[in-house]
């Protein structure tokens, strides 16, 4: 279960990275700062997560390994060859942000719920997928404040809601079918959600 965790982790922190690296260069941003920003992005959420579970010192700062992965990506899509193809055109740069941000929200979500579940086994629903959300948003909060946007969970097209479906369908299931499969269930509910939420224009209500 732990080698399974870790390798969802593992996808997460890159995918998150490079949302966060992607967002940095198209803010014009030096090396430094591509390299803060997919970090922060990548292992904001899962801090603030293991703080409010009282996991200390967080997992980032005993396990570097997710830390050393985000700046890796970071350097990568810094790569002249690559910024120039993930930032050339605002059709690349929307589908690869959509593609990154939908999976680094949906492994976060269920990975949040997988470590509150562990770290809290005594703990209600609504602290669990409570935890997953903000696993799965804090970073990503962290990364648009940074950068001077409007936080996405808050105008993105089904965005939050989809964390929030996912983590309360893995945390719904875990008990019944297994840790492994209600995680890969709960993580596909938030990927299709946010891809048919992009694709059919889907939004929430907005105040006019």
């Amino acid at each position: 279960m732990e080698i399974f965790v870790l390798i969802l982790e593992l996808i997460g922190t890159v995918a998150f990275a490079a949302s966060g690296a992607i967002i940095a260069i198209r803010k014009k941003m030096d090396i430094f700062g591509v390299m803060v920003l997919a970090l922060t992005t990548a292992v904001g959420g899962g801090v603030i997560r293991d703080l409010l579970l009282g996991i200390t010192p967080p997992i980032t700062f005993i396990t570097p390994i997710y830390a050393v992965t985000a700046v890796i990506v970071a350097v990568l899509v810094f790569l002249r060859p690559v910024r120039y193809y993930l930032t050339g055109t605002h059709a690349v740069y929307q589908r690869t942000m959509l593609l990154m941000d939908s999976i680094g929200l949906a492994i976060f979500s269920v990975v949040g719920v997988s470590i509150a579940c562990n770290a809290q086994p005594e703990g209600g629903i609504f602290l669990k997928v409570f935890v997953g959300v903000l696993s799965a948003v804090g970073g990503g909060i962290l990364r648009d404040v940074m950068a001077c946007d409007t936080p996405q969970i808050f105008v993105k097209d089904v965005y939050a809601s989809a964390s929030l479906a996912g983590a309360l369908l893995c945390t719904l299931l875990w008990p019944v079918i297994g840790h492994a499969y209600a995680m890969l269930l709960g993580a596909l509910l938030v990927l299709s959600l946010r891809i048919a939420s992009a694709t059919f224009r889907w939004n929430l209500p907005r105040a006019d």
